[in-house]
C-alpha cells in the first residue's frame, strides 16, 4: 500500500515538469466523479479529497482552516474544502513531508461530479479561478428513490460535453475504445474491492471498517488502472484466506457494528481502539461501500457510467438509502448502527431527519448517533463520545443476554 501511494503521488509530481520537459498533464477529479473518462485522456488524476482527508488524518486540518474563514469561507461548511483551501492558501501541505512533493500538482483540467455535494463546485471553481484553468462539471438529478433512464440520459449528455475540453487541453482525441478499456479496468477493481468488504460478512471478519479506509485508498487516486485491479486482487486473496482460517481482526466479537457517514480522520485510531477494547466488531460501513460501482459496463460505457455515478448511496432519497442500509444490516448480521452526524458535511450526515429511528422500527437495530468531523477536531468531543459509545455497546450486550 505505502509503495502504491508514494508512486502515484511521485506519478504527479512528474506530471509538472519544468517547460520543455515531457511531463503528463494533470486533472483534478472529485472522489466519485468521472475519472475514467479523463484517464482515458491520458491525463494524471488527482483527488483534492483525498487531500483533504490527508490533512484530517495528519491533525494539521485545524493549521489550515482559519485561513480560507479569512477569505469568506463558512467554518461550518465542508472541513476538506476549508483544510485544503487553507494549505494552499499557506502553502504547506503534508504531501511534502510524506510522499516528497512539493505540494498539490498545478492542474491542466478540473473535473467535478455534485453526486456527492454541493460544495465540490465551489470548491473546485476556486481552483480553476486560481490556476486560470478550464473547469468541467456534471450535476446530476439527486435525492431519487430510483435511478430511471431519463436521468441517466441527461447526465451522458453532460459527460459528453467534457469531451471537446478534454481534448483541447490533452491535445488528444477522444478514443472510445480506451475509455471502454478504463471503465473495464474500474469495473473489475470495483468489484474486488467489493468482494474485499463483504469478506467481513464472516462470523469473524478479516477487515474492520477502520482498516477499510485505509485500503480503500487504490480504489479511490487509482480507479482504472491495473494497479487498482492487482492491489484488490492480492488483498482479497489474504482475507479469503484468513475467514477460510476463522482469522479475524477481533477474535470472538461480542457484537457487531456498522458505521453510518465520514469516518472522523483524526480519531481513526482512538476509535478503532476503543471499539475493540469493548469486544466490538466494526464490521461494515456506507463509507467504505461508496466505491462500489458494480454498474459499470464497457460494453455500454456512457449508459453504464452515468447510471453508476448517479445512484451512489450519498446521492439518493432517505427511502432508498434505508433500503440500502436494511439489507447490509442482514447482509453483515449487524447488531447496532452507529450514526456519525458530520458537522460539516451535511450531505453525507443521515441522522437529521428520522432515519435512525425510522430504521430502528422497520430492523430492530438499534442506532446511536455521535457527533463529530471529518476534519475539524472542535467538533467533536472525545470524552462524550467514549461514554455514549460503551453505553450504547453494554446496552447490546445486556439486550443479547435478555434474548
Amino acid at each position: 500500500m505505502k509503495e502504491i501511494m508514494v508512486n502515484y503521488f511521485q506519478s504527479l509530481e512528474n506530471g509538472n515538469l519544468p517547460a520543455g520537459q515531457a511531463g503528463k498533464k494533470i486533472a483534478w477529479c472529485t472522489s466519485v466523479g468521472p475519472a475514467e473518462l479523463l484517464r482515458s485522456f491520458g491525463f494524471e488524476v488527482y483527488f483534492p479529497e483525498n487531500h483533504g482527508a490527508l490533512l484530517g488524518a495528519t491533525r494539521t486540518a485545524m493549521d489550515f482552516i482559519p485561513e480560507a474563514i479569512k477569505c469568506g469561507y463558512s467554518g461550518h461548511v465542508c472541513s476538506y474544502t476549508t483544510a485544503d483551501i487553507g494549505a494552499y492558501l499557506k502553502k504547506q501541505s503534508p504531501l511534502k513531508k510524506h510522499y516528497g512533493m512539493k505540494g498539490a500538482p498545478k492542474p491542466d483540467i478540473i473535473a467535478y461530479n455534485t453526486n456527492q455535494c454541493r460544495e465540490v463546485e465551489d470548491w473546485f471553481t476556486f481552483y480553476a479561478d486560481e490556476f486560470n484553468c478550464p473547469i468541467v462539471g456534471i450535476q446530476p438529478p439527486r435525492y431519487l428513490d430510483e435511478v430511471s433512464q431519463d436521468e441517466v440520459d441527461l447526465v451522458v449528455k453532460q459527460f459528453k460535453k467534457m469531451i471537446p475540453v478534454c481534448e483541447q487541453v490533452s491535445g488528444q482525441k477522444f478514443d472510445l475504445d480506451l475509455f471502454k478499456k478504463t471503465i473495464k479496468l474500474s469495473r473489475e477493481a470495483t468489484l474486488l474491492w467489493q468482494k474485499v468488504l463483504k469478506t467481513s460478512a464472516a462470523m469473524n471478519a478479516p477487515l474492520s471498517f477502520f482498516d477499510g479506509t485505509i485500503h480503500m485508498g487504490p480504489i479511490v487516486v487509482l480507479r482504472g488502472t491495473q494497479i487498482a485491479k492487482d492491489y484488490y486482487t492480492t488483498l482479497l486473496a489474504e482475507l479469503e484466506e484468513n475467514v477460510k482460517n476463522n482469522i479475524g481482526f477481533l477474535p470472538q466479537a461480542n457484537s457487531r457494528i456498522f458505521w453510518e457517514g465520514m469516518p472522523i480522520w483524526g480519531k481513526l485510531r482512538m476509535m478503532s481502539d476503543l471499539f475493540i477494547a469493548n469486544g466490538a466488531a466494526v464490521v461494515a460501513s456506507t463509507y467504505c461501500s461508496s466505491w462500489v460501482f458494480d454498474q459499470f459496463d464497457e460494453n455500454d460505457p456512457w449508459n453504464s457510467t452515468a447510471r453508476a455515478y448517479t445512484e451512489i448511496f450519498i446521492n439518493r432519497s432517505d427511502k432508498a438509502k434505508e433500503k440500502m442500509l436494511a439489507n447490509w444490516f442482514e447482509e453483515y448480521n449487524i447488531d447496532g448502527v452507529v450514526f456519525h452526524d458530520t458537522k460539516t458535511c451535511f450531505n453525507n450526515s443521515n441522522a437529521k431527519f428520522g432515519m435512525p429511528q425510522r430504521l430502528q422500527k422497520t430492523t430492530g437495530v438499534p442506532a446511536l448517533i455521535i457527533e463529530g468531523d471529518l476534519c475539524d477536531l472542535r467538533f467533536f468531543s472525545e470524552g462524550q463520545s467514549i461514554t455514549k459509545i460503551e453505553t450504547f455497546l453494554e446496552q447490546i450486550e445486556d439486550a443479547k443476554v435478555l434474548i
